[in-house]
């Protein structure tokens, strides 16, 4: 069976059924070895806790083919962890680190044919979750629990070459300030849809939300990270418990100190405050690093860079990033994971 009927260059973000996917349940305290199956339905019970009261958790990681043919995940113990992190924010049992990266070794190599050749600018798109099952109806943790890995192939975030985007401050909270902000949870996105629909109504890419307590700090973009670039080379990304702890965030961090030679801080990025980056931009799996033009508040656009042109400083942490995770540029010792 070959991938004849994939236009490498017709590729989005969107659903495409694969061939194998990785199927593990926990029962009686403990996983089982999982399995990989044709099957791309779940058959779950109508009780289950996952269903009712929102007790799951997934996360996004990409397999890269890289320059001399080999298979690349970047970082997927940094996943792994903060999978673990969110499951035992919402009562769930954790999966082990090994059994997350052999699981997604296993699910890359049965759908092979899917990665995008090097040089299209496509990678496989893994989605790991966790959610509660089994006959239930009352608020507690669920009796069981399944762990699942699929994937899809994915097109490159930009079409046509990265350009800067425009975004808008929400007067909606993404999470509560002691909440579930921190964990990747499906119920902060389901918050962020109706925000991130009227954004897009009034012609921005996404929302950005500013912190639940004060509204006076950026925290999120949509469900990315932000970072911005001072006129002195600081590197500056917000640092808050409802944050969710992105590893292009923390690589894109480390990537500024050790490879940029940018101070790096995580702290208060105020709303007032803007006039004091000279760039800025959002970062996540799906988008890698999406350059923000400008960012409307109170009906002003307060514009960074360029609305058009992405920055110096933006365009390097990109290319050290994707060097890296599509093998052309050496990364940090343990960063890329061989399939």
């Amino acid at each position: 069976m070959g991938n004849e009927s994939i236009n490498w260059d017709k590729l989005g973000f969107d659903y495409i059924k694969t061939d194998k996917r990785y199927l593990a349940h926990w029962r009686d305290g403990e996983w089982d070895k999982g399995t990989l199956t044709e099957d791309n339905v779940l058959h779950i019970s109508e009780g289950s806790t996952a269903l009712h009261y929102g007790q799951q958790c997934f996360e996004g990681l990409k397999a890269y083919r890289a320059k001399d043919g080999s298979i690349n995940l970047f970082r997927p113990d940094q996943n792994a962890a903060r999978m673990q992190r969110s499951c035992t924010r919402l009562l769930m049992p954790h999966v082990p680190t090994e059994q997350f990266i052999e699981a997604c070794k296993e699910v890359v190599r049965a759908n092979e044919r899917f990665i995008p050749p090097y040089g299209t600018g496509g990678a496989l798109y893994l989605r790991p979750f966790v959610i509660g099952v089994g006959d239930n109806i009352g608020v507690r943790a669920a009796p069981e629990f399944i762990f699942s890995v699929f994937c899809i192939p994915v097109g490159p975030y930009f079409k046509g070459g990265m350009k800067p985007h425009n975004f808008v401050i929400s007067s909606y909270d993404r999470a509560a300030p002691q909440g579930t902000g921190a964990a990747k949870v499906g119920g902060n996105y389901a918050a962020s849809m109706m925000p991130g629909s009227e954004a897009k109504k009034h012609g921005f890419a996404d929302a950005i939300y500013l912190d639940p307590l004060t509204h006076s700090k950026i925290e999120e973009v949509g469900s990315a990270n932000f970072f911005g670039i001072t006129h002195d080379d600081q590197f500056i990304t917000p640092k808050s418990p409802s944050v969710l702890p992105g590893i292009t965030r923390q690589s894109l961090i480390e990537l500024a100190g050790s490879r940029l030679g940018l101070k790096v801080t995580e702290g208060e990025v105020f709303i007032d405050k803007l006039d004091q980056f000279k760039e800025a931009g959002a970062c996540g799996t799906a988008a890698v690093i999406t350059p923000i033009g400008g960012i409307s508040y109170k009906d002003k656009l307060h514009v960074f860079h360029s609305e058009t042109d992405v920055g110096p400083v933006t365009q390097r942490l990109y290319q050290e990033l994707t060097g890296i995770q599509f093998g052309e540029i050496e990364g940090p010792a343990g960063w890329v994971v061989k399939v």
